[in-house]
C-alpha cells in the first residue's frame, strides 16, 4: 500500500512503572504519526508492553503477586499514561495475549523446521537487567554499564539462532539503505560492528525460566524474551500462521521503527535476521534516539534527579509537556532535562513567546478587525517531521518565527501604528495573523489542543490565556 505509514515504538518492559524515557519515545512516535495523517496517509501506530522473562518473574515475586497479575497492573499504567499524553495509538500489543503467544510459537516452529534454530549449549555473561548476554568489552569495571550489576556467568542447554549465515546479506541491506538506520552515526556504528567481527549464534531460549512462552518443539524451554518481543511488530498487525510466513501484510514493512540507542544492536542484528528467515521484508527505517538525562546523569531515585511525567503534566499541561519533551534537545543525541530548565523554557517559549503573541495580536485586532481565511499546514512545512525525523529542528524553526513576529510588533510599534496609519497597521497585522494561522496548522501534530485553541481565537478574535506562567 503506497499511501500507508506504519510506525512502532518499542514495547516497554513491565518491570516497573512508565518513566520519562518511555514518554519521550512515545510522544515522538505520536507526533510523527499525526504529521503523516496531515499528509493524507493511512497511519498505524503500534505501542505495547513486553511481559515475559526472568526479571518480570522476580519483580512479581518481590511484590507478592503472580507474574500475570503484576504484568496486568503495569500494562494498565502504561495505557493510562498514553491516554493522559494524548497518544493516538491504533494497537496496544501485550506479549501475554493468547494471539501473540500462538503466533510466536508458530514462528519458532517455522524457524526450527528450516534449521535456523538448533539445540546446543550457550555460555556467556548474562545481565538480568538487560535480559541479554553481554561481552566482556561491553562491561565497565566488570559491570553492566546500564544497570551497574555484575552479570552472571551462565552456561546451559539452549536453542540458538544461526546468525552468521545471514550476516553478509544484512550488511548489504544496511549499506544499500533498504534497511536504513538513522541518524547516520548509528548506521556507521552498526556497520563497523558487523564488518569487524563474526556474529555469534544467539540463545533464543532459557531452560530454567518459567515465565515465558514454551517452545513448541521442546516445552522444557521458554522463549528468550527478545525473540518474543520482536515478533510483536508483526503480531500487532494480526500476523500468524494463518497468514503464511512469507505473506506481506497490508501495512508491512514498518515505515519507521523508533527505538532508544540502548536497544540498537539487537534491533539491527537479531530482529532483521529473524525476518530474513521468516521470509519477511525488513523495516524501511530504524530511527534511533538518545537517552534522557537530568543534570548530565541518568535519572536515579538515589541521586534525587528523577522527573516524573505526572509532575510535568500537572505543571505544564498535556501540550506544554509534549512541547518540552520534543524541544529539550537534539533528536538522536542524549537529552538533558532538569525541572529548572523546563520551567524556564516553558515560560520563555510558551507563556512569553507564543501565548503572548496570540494575546497581543487579538488585542490589536479589536480595532483593526483584520480577517483571514483558514489555513492548512504546507507540505514543505512538515518535512522536518515526515522526512528528516527532526522534531526539535521543526519546533526551533517555528519558534524563531514566533520571536520575529513579536519583534515585528515592537519594531513597528503596532499599538501606535493602529492610530497613525491604519492601512499599514492592517498589512502588518494581516501578515502576523497569517503566520499564526499557519503555525496553528503546523503545531497540530505536536500540540493538538493548542492548535485548535489558536484557530478558534483567530476566528472569533476572543482571547484566552493559552499558557499561564509557572514557577
Amino acid at each position: 500500500m503506497d499511501n500507508k505509514f506504519y510506525i512502532t515504538t518499542p514495547i516497554y518492559y513491565v518491570n516497573g512503572s512508565p518513566h520519562l524515557g518511555h514518554a519521550y519515545t512515545t510522544v515522538v512516535a505520536d507526533v510523527l504519526a499525526r504529521a503523516h495523517k496531515l499528509r493524507g496517509k493511512e497511519v498505524f501506530l503500534s505501542v505495547g508492553t513486553d511481559e515475559h522473562g526472568l526479571k518480570i518473574q522476580q519483580k512479581a515475586q518481590e511484590a507478592g503477586k503472580g507474574p500475570q497479575e503484576f504484568a496486568d497492573e503495569i500494562a494498565g499504567q502504561f495505557k493510562e499514561l498514553w491516554d493522559k499524553l494524548g497518544i493516538e495509538y491504533n494497537s496496544f500489543v501485550r506479549t501475554t495475549s493468547p494471539r501473540h503467544v500462538k503466533a510466536v510459537q508458530d514462528a519458532l516452529q517455522i524457524l526450527f523446521d528450516q534449521g535456523a534454530i538448533y539445540k546446543g549449549t550457550y555460555k556467556g555473561l548474562y545481565c538480568v537487567g538487560c535480559e541479554q548476554f553481554l561481552h566482556e568489552k561491553d562491561l565497565v569495571e566488570g559491570k553492566c554499564p546500564d544497570h551497574g550489576l555484575e552479570p552472571e556467568v551462565v552456561e546451559e542447554e539452549s536453542y540458538l539462532l544461526k546468525m552468521t549465515d545471514k550476516q553478509a546479506e544484512l550488511i548489504k541491506k544496511i549499506e544499500s539503505r533498504k534497511f536504513h538506520i538513522l541518524p547516520e552515526r548509528y548506521e556507521k556504528e552498526i556497520l563497523s560492528f558487523l564488518r569487524s567481527q563474526k556474529l555469534e549464534d544467539v540463545s533464543i531460549s532459557r531452560k530454567n525460566v518459567a515465565w515465558g512462552i514454551p517452545l513448541p518443539f521442546d516445552e522444557k524451554h521458554t522463549t528468550y524474551v527478545w525473540v518474543d518481543a520482536f515478533l510483536n511488530y508483526l503480531t500487532t498487525l494480526g500476523w500468524g500462521a494463518s497468514t503464511g510466513s512469507g505473506q506481506v501484510l497490508e501495512m508491512w514493512p514498518a515505515d519507521v521503527q523508533l527505538i532508544g540507542k540502548d536497544i540498537l544492536r539487537v534491533h539491527a542484528t537479531i530482529w532483521p535476521i529473524l525476518l530474513m528467515y521468516l521470509g519477511m521484508e525488513l523495516p524501511k527505517k530504524l530511527v534511533v534516539h538518545g537517552h534522557i538525562l537530568s543534570g548530565g546523569k541518568k535519572m536515579s531515585k538515589t541521586l534525587g534527579n528523577v522527573i516524573l511525567v505526572d509532575e510535568l503534566l500537572e505543571k505544564f499541561g498535556v501540550d506544554g509537556t509534549r512541547y518540552l519533551l520534543l524541544s529539550a534537545g537534539t533528536f538522536g543525541e542524549d537529552v538533558d532535562m532538569t525541572m529548572e530548565r523546563l520551567v524556564e523554557k516553558y515560560n520563555a517559549d510558551l507563556a512569553n513567546g507564543l501565548g503572548n503573541l496570540v494575546s497581543r495580536v487579538v488585542k490589536l485586532n479589536e480595532s483593526l478587525k483584520v480577517e483571514i481565511g483558514g489555513s492548512e499546514a504546507g507540505q514543505s512545512g512538515l518535512d522536518k517531521l515526515t522526512v528528516n525525523y527532526s522534531p526539535d529542528s521543526f519546533l526551533a524553526e517555528i519558534w524563531q518565527k514566533v520571536g520575529q513576529a513579536n519583534k515585528k510588533i515592537e519594531e513597528e510599534r503596532l499599538w501606535e501604528l493602529t492610530k497613525e496609519n491604519k492601512t499599514k497597521a492592517k498589512d502588518v497585522l494581516k501578515e502576523i495573523l497569517w503566520f499564526l494561522s499557519q503555525t496553528a496548522a503546523l503545531l497540530t501534530p505536536v500540540m493538538p489542543e493548542t492548535a485548535k485553541k489558536i484557530s478558534e481565537i483567530l476566528r472569533t478574535n476572543k482571547a484566552e490565556i493559552l499558557f499561564p506562567r509557572v514557577k
